[in-house]
């Protein structure tokens, strides 16, 4: 399974020892507004530069409008910076009929689409039938769904995966699970088979260390002290 770093803070970049190997980054708007960036088209183009300095090989951006002219001028300008830059590219857009023009648009430019905020399995299908490269439905967030009771959030991960893995020419999108707040809940996205996860920096760090593992490696010194005492 392939992790992608969730932050335009370049800075939370660099991992301590412990953390998994990281394929890439992933941004969106307000990630870029958190990391007080202006979501504008060089923010996005030194993202690309600082994503080949520090080794990433993948950069996924969000377009912040379905306005044709941009787009097409924005992914222009993306495809050569990150050509140059060794980094593959992949635009992110929303999963919204009223940016079909601009999918199709960015499509057409041949350039890696991902459609983020996939919520229920319609949506899934109709990615599908566009033939985009990923979907990113934000797992936490549909769990905690309080105005719908919460959803079971799982039968449409397990849809994503069984998207992900059909054969012939319906096959994908690839599943990029987003919002995990656990552990626990990435075991689970491990175990299902996702292609890949994206996660901020924070987590990684976190949950590269445990309580049980430091305790158990705590009762091994105070064991060999005592047996040399």
């Amino acid at each position: 399974m392939d992790i992608y770093l969730d932050s335009a803070d370049v800075s939370q970049w660099a991992l301590p020892p412990g953390c998994p190997p990281v394929v890439g980054v992933t941004t969106n708007p307000s990630l870029v507004f958190q990391a007080v960036l202006r979501v504008n088209l060089d923010t996005y183009l030194g993202l690309v530069d600082a994503a080949a300095a520090q080794g990433m090989r993948r950069l996924m951006l969000q377009l912040p409008s379905a306005d044709l002219a941009q787009a097409q001028a924005w992914v222009g300008a993306l495809q050569a910076r990150c050509a140059k830059a060794g980094v593959a590219l992949t635009i992110k857009l929303p999963c919204l009929a009223s940016w079909l023009p601009c999918i199709q648009a960015v499509q057409a430019m041949e350039q890696a689409v991902l459609l983020t905020g996939l919520s229920n399995p319609v949506q899934l299908l109709w990615a599908q039938s566009l033939g985009v490269d990923f979907v990113a439905p934000y797992v936490g967030r549909l769990a905690s769904d309080t105005i719908n009771g919460g959803r079971d959030v799982w039968a449409l991960i397990q849809a994503c995966v069984v998207a992900q893995n059909a054969a012939g020419a319906k096959s994908g999108p690839k599943l990029l699970a987003a919002s995990i707040k656990s552990p626990d809940v990435l075991s689970r996205l491990m175990g299902l088979g996702a292609a890949a996860v994206t996660l901020p920096p924070a987590s990684l760090i976190s949950w590269s260390q445990d309580p049980i593992t430091d305790a158990a490696v705590a009762q091994f010194e105070r064991d060999i002290a005592a047996s040399l005492a």
